[in-house]
């Protein structure tokens, strides 16, 4: 009996398996990722729009379809606008600094240092750091009594300040933990991109007679806009997501009104916290739903903006 068509049908067999392998392959190693984003993800973010069209509370047992009634009453909720106020001034107190601050640090660390590798790992050890931690620390530093803060102001004559009573001393004193968090960790990223600038360039820029500032501002930063892009969108969407600072930081600094709301006055409340007290302290899942979405389109919007200036400036029309 020939063994020719078995022979055909195993060679059939292999080919089908190579086809399969390299078609289907690429699809199981990335499904792992895609269900547990559908599952932890997609889901939950489809279940919040839907429990934000309901009149959804905890001690309910029916829950009422009311349309947009809950983000109607959202926007007319001057709680709401001030926590989006609060959001986006600390967002910009602790981004803007905090992305110019570690180019420089970056920069600095591009040069040729002794013991380079041990300032490296020192800029990574507040990013690990608890953030529990540093909020004590920082509440500890900016207290009214006793702080070291204050000491240090009352050599210029000033007065002692309240950090956490004020609007502007208390957005501050959260910036400042907030730039301490992160960056370090912002010029790590900004400095694996400058090690790929090649050398080249700055030699012949020290014999054109180039200074540091000029480098920097000449041949680095052109050459890792890619990176700024990046790190500007990635600190713009974590900014408008804090709420681990101003939580802890209102419950350290014996702040009254609550941790919760930010202050008696709800002076540093973001919108993290909003949404937080009124699903998890008020209970009411359906405004607090609808808070969520509206706090994922601001920080849709916040990152397209983002993403749009700094590509204008990569363009060069800026």
């Amino acid at each position: 009996m020939s063994s020719l068509p078995l022979t055909v049908a195993r060679r059939r067999g292999r080919s089908v398996r190579h086809t399969l392998d390299v078609r289907a392959s690429p699809y199981a190693y990335v499904a792992p990722f895609f269900l547990l984003f559908c599952a932890f993800g997609l889901f939950p973010l489809a279940y919040t729009a839907w429990v934000s069209l309901h009149d959804w509370t905890l001690l309910s047992e029916e829950h009422t379809f009311v349309g947009l009634k809950n983000f109607g009453t959202l926007l007319g909720d001057g709680y709401f606008w001030n926590a989006t106020f609060n959001t986006l001034s600390i967002g910009v107190l602790s981004t803007v600094p905090q992305l110019l601050l570690a180019i420089w640090l970056a920069h600095l660390l591009n040069r040729r240092l002794r013991m380079q590798t041990l300032f490296r790992i020192s800029l990574l050890l507040p990013n690990v750091t608890s953030v529990v931690a540093v909020v004590v620390i920082f509440s500890q530093l900016f207290g009214r009594d006793f702080g070291l803060i204050n000491w240090v102001l009352s050599w210029f004559g000033a007065g002692s300040v309240d950090w956490a009573a004020g609007t502007a001393s208390s957005h501050v004193a959260l910036s400042t933990m907030i730039m301490w968090r992160w960056t370090g960790y912002n010029a790590l990223i900004f400095l694996a991109a400058m090690q790929a600038v090649p050398r080249e360039l700055y030699e012949a820029a020290t014999l054109d007679g180039a200074s540091g500032f000029t480098q920097l501002r000449k041949i680095t930063i052109p050459m890792i806009r890619p990176t700024i892009i990046f790190v500007v969108i990635v600190s713009s969407i974590g900014a408008m997501q804090i709420i681990a600072e101003p939580l802890l930081f209102g419950a350290s600094s014996g702040a009254g009104g609550g941790a919760v709301s930010g202050g008696p006055d709800r002076q540093f409340q973001t919108l993290a916290l909003f949404v937080y007290e009124q699903g998890f302290t008020k209970f009411d899942f359906g405004y607090a739903s609808a808070a969520s979405w509206l706090m994922f389109l601001a920080v849709v919007v916040v990152a397209g903006v983002n993403y749009l200036l700094t590509r204008r400036v990569k363009g060069g029309l800026l």
